[in-house]
């Protein structure tokens, strides 16, 4: 991966390339923003700058060390990432075990999300982690000096995934790593990682995409103009966004048909097919509820805007604004404020681990009542 081959981060780019010549790479860094922001791609093309031979304000793409990271074997470098068992892997599992197939994900798709790596994997409805297994891993690898390069690197993508015992097993290494070792580790989510881990990394923040960086970005793709520049007006700087508002993803899909499914249950005050509905949502697995209510919360959001007729700041993609043509009247000043609050509160609720089906039972009973106030 190289710099040019990230959307956008300009400065930030620069910042990097210069801390490597000036010679001042800090041995654990906090690559920190969302997924669509390129944290993980950055995290790539600044391992393979430090690592690159033939440095000429990018890596050079063609030297020995470039030519391996491009195919992500370089000996020096090394993952770890959140994982969990699987009909193929199912005792302690680590990164290790599915390194064929993170090697496919990140060469295939570059910009992805949590979720789509765990569907890759097959994790079906559990969470990934990385666990004291890991841990004992990592120790390993770094025990030993550098094959090729200078640096030996260590990129952890969603540190936030380190478990108590995990994350204190590894705490002296981040301190102090042997000589020449490089730490990277890549989060959407700074506020839950452990305050011992975080204290002792330099953060790196990447922003918001620029609109038009965005727009260059997908008009190689070769999508119609006019849906090119929507999309990135709704992405909010996140490239991911984007290009699921070019390409409705299967998830995306999945959380509207939901979510149209819930709202027309309601309206009909449907008891014993919301009762269903939300037997099925704690059926689905805690990422893919915490997804559906996030997903839910912006749609109230959006509604409501539209049925206010302040189109310039809707950000709705193509099928999502169809449907909301007809049913943002639904949603008013008299109920959004509350629709909002309880898709909200739903969400700390499952992340920590309560009772699912009671969490969705609960909103169910409350958003029939709220939406069919009326303005």
């Amino acid at each position: 991966m190289q710099f040019k081959d990230i959307v956008g981060q300009k400065e930030l780019k620069e910042k990097l390339i210069s801390t490597v010549i000036d010679g001042r790479v800090s041995h654990a860094q906090l690559f920190e923003g969302a997924m669509g922001y390129g944290t993980l791609p950055m995290a790539l093309a600044y391992a393979q700058f430090i690592s690159c031979r033939n440095r000429n304000g990018d890596s050079c793409g063609v030297c020995s060390s470039c030519i391996k990271y491009n195919k992500l074997i370089h000996p020096d470098l090394h993952f770890v990432f959140p994982v969990n068992t699987t009909k193929k892997v199912k005792d302690k599992p680590v990164s290790n075990d599915f390194l064929l197939k993170w090697r496919e994900i990140v060469l295939k798709k570059k910009y992805f999300t949590e979720q789509d790596w765990y569907d890759f994997i097959g994790l079906e409805n559990k969470q990934g982690i990385i666990s004291v297994h890991e841990a004992d891993n990592i120790l390993s690898k770094l025990s030993y000096k550098s094959f090729e390069s200078d640096y030996k690197i260590m990129i952890v993508w969603l540190p936030e995934r380190l478990n108590q015992t995990s994350a204190n097993r590894l705490l002296k290494l981040i301190e102090e790593p042997p000589e020449h070792t490089v730490f990277i580790l890549v989060t959407e989510n700074s506020n839950k990682i452990l305050p011992t881990i975080f204290s002792r990394t330099q953060r790196i923040r990447l922003h918001p995409l620029k609109e038009n960086d965005i727009v260059n970005s997908l008009k190689e793709l070769n999508f119609d103009e006019k849906e090119i520049f929507t999309a990135s007006r709704l992405s909010g700087g996140d490239y991911i966004q984007a290009i699921q508002s070019l390409q409705v993803s299967e998830s995306t899909k999945a959380n509207l048909d939901n979510f149209m499914q819930f709202m027309r249950l309601s309206y009909k005050n449907d008891i014993l097919g919301l009762l269903d509905w939300a037997e099925s949502m704690a059926a689905s697995g805690r990422e893919k509820q915490k997804l559906f209510l996030v997903f839910a919360e912006r749609l109230v959001r959006e509604n409501f805007i539209l049925n206010k007729k302040i189109d310039d700041i809707v950000y709705l993609g193509f099928d999502e604004l169809e449907w909301a043509r007809k049913f943002s009247i639904f949603i008013n000043e008299n109920n959004v404020s509350e629709l909002y609050r309880q898709f909200n509160i739903c969400i700390p609720h499952i992340s920590q681990n309560g009772n699912a089906k009671i969490i969705f039972t609960d909103l169910a009973m409350k958003v029939k009542e709220l939406i069919r106030i009326k303005q």
